[in-house]
């Protein structure tokens, strides 16, 4: 069978790289996120023999099951994979872990596989597949590489219990999957009935919420709302501000009530708070709100944390730029018209995109549960906007695609309405002051670095 190997240097025990492999999250922070698949089932977290995952893949418009199972670990060294099924003939996928030092190891994948189709499948598919697994594993051990970085900055303040709503949306699953591998737990607080021992049911709707479970905790992460996306109609305003507003409100309502309550919360809130401004107005921190309808919303959202600062909580407002990732979200709307170039301006290019890699804002949330001096507004953006008509020809150039259809202001007004208004046609130039001053520092500072990234480029 073909043999493939990718091997590289890691700045960390060989102990701590097998453990960050063994913990739940791993594979959700191993798949690339321009190769769209999902965890459908799993028998058990871990690597442990007779462990089994399901993933769903996505093959252009052809979806595939993929089932694997551990069959062998080696405590510390090894352990391995098998596929049962899935798209290849054959698969066995070796995952070893050489010490070099106390503070360095090699990481090391052996992939054996067989094609569908025997040496037919070889000769039509054998290049093709031999540059994905190079591309695929290039990611991972980037990722293994990056993560671990971010973790040994933090490691001394040991395994934090945390709190996390939304976890289930584009950032929040992110986070919760980058933390559990960290060596934190990672408590969900879920709006269905919990079906897991680290969920906690909330309605926040009906103003209901398991304060108890929250005791001993160290974070609490809010991510949870409505997303903006869509026209807004009356209804729609409404479901918006008020998913983010009383989900807050009784969130700190109750943290402010505990007897030993966490000692931060980091609630999400959005760069919509500036408004739109002219591009040469650089908004930091300190800039003032505007008063158009998402602005409103985001001083209500921060203003419904009271609670808990009154109670002597560490707030924090990390205000969200436009999160770039393939995965959902802005991004992920835009790749299928640009891929089949139709890509284009949209109005007059000139409104100011404040973007940020999604690993970025991870890395950002991360770091915020630790920076014991920072508290309040904390804009999440990368330190290099981007007009739209930047944006615009940077994807074009990562996707090597004309970009030569434009989206007139005229048809996004029709479109969108309002919504369309405020996010397509309008923008603003933010900085991230605080972030920078406390010393965070960005995988993805440039807007060619994070696309490349994010599509695998």
């Amino acid at each position: 069978m073909p043999l493939f190997v990718h091997r590289s240097t890691l700045p960390d025990s060989a102990a701590e790289a097998f453990a960050w492999h063994a913990r739940p999250g791993a594979l959700e922070r191993l798949m690339p996120p321009w190769q769209p698949a999902r965890v459908v089932e799993r028998s058990a977290e871990g690597i442990a023999p007779g462990t089994r995952v399901v993933l769903e893949l996505s093959l252009g418009p052809l979806r595939t099951r993929w089932v694997a199972q551990h069959d062998h670990l080696c405590e510390g060294q090894e352990f391995r994979d098998i596929q049962l099924e899935g798209p290849f003939a054959a698969w066995t996928h070796t995952h070893r872990f050489h010490p070099v030092s106390e503070t360095e190891s090699i990481l090391e994948d052996h992939v054996e596989y067989r094609l569908p189709g025997g040496p037919v499948g070889e000769l039509v598919a054998g290049a093709t597949v031999r540059r994905t697994l190079e591309r695929m594993f290039t990611f991972r051990h980037e990722r293994t590489r990056n993560d671990l970085a971010r973790h040994r900055r933090t490691r001394p303040r040991g395994p934090q219990r945390v709190v996390l709503t939304g976890a289930s949306g584009l950032v929040g699953s992110a986070l919760a999957a980058f933390l559990s591998t960290g060596g934190h737990e990672v408590i969900r607080l879920v709006r269905r009935p919990p079906r897991a021992p680290r969920e906690i049911g909330w309605d926040p709707a009906r103003g209901t919420i398991e304060a108890s479970a929250f005791e001993d905790t160290d974070a609490v992460v809010h991510l949870a709302g409505e997303s903006v996306a869509g026209r807004w109609t009356p209804q729609r305003k409404a479901a918006i501000r008020e998913s983010r507003v009383q989900s807050t409100a009784l969130l700190a309502r109750a943290l402010a009530g505990l007897r030993h309550p966490p000692r931060v919360l980091v609630s999400a809130s959005a760069i919509g708070v500036y408004g739109p401004l002219p591009p040469s107005i650089h908004a930091d921190e300190t800039h003032p709100a505007a008063r158009d309808f998402l602005a409103e919303v985001c001083q209500a959202w921060e203003a419904a944390t009271t609670p808990a600062a009154q109670a002597g909580i560490r707030v924090v407002h990390a205000r969200l730029g436009v999160v770039l990732s393939a995965q959902g979200g802005a991004l992920a709307r835009m790749l299928g018209p640009f891929r089949a170039g139709c890509g284009g301006v949209v109005g007059d290019g000139q409104q100011v995109l404040s973007w940020i890699a999604l690993d970025d804002v991870v890395g950002a949330l991360h770091h915020l549960l630790f920076a014991d001096r920072v508290s309040g507004p904390v804009n999440v953006v990368a330190p290099a906007p981007a007009t739209n008509a930047e944006f615009t020809r940077v994807l074009g150039r990562v996707l090597c695609r004309p970009t030569i259809v434009p989206l007139p202001a005229t048809a996004v007004r029709l479109l969108f309405g309002e919504m369309g208004e405020t996010l397509l046609l309008s923008g603003a130039h933010v900085v991230p002051a605080v972030l920078q001053a406390s010393g965070f520092s960005f995988l993805y500072p440039s807007l060619d670095e994070a696309l490349r990234a994010e599509l695998g480029r």
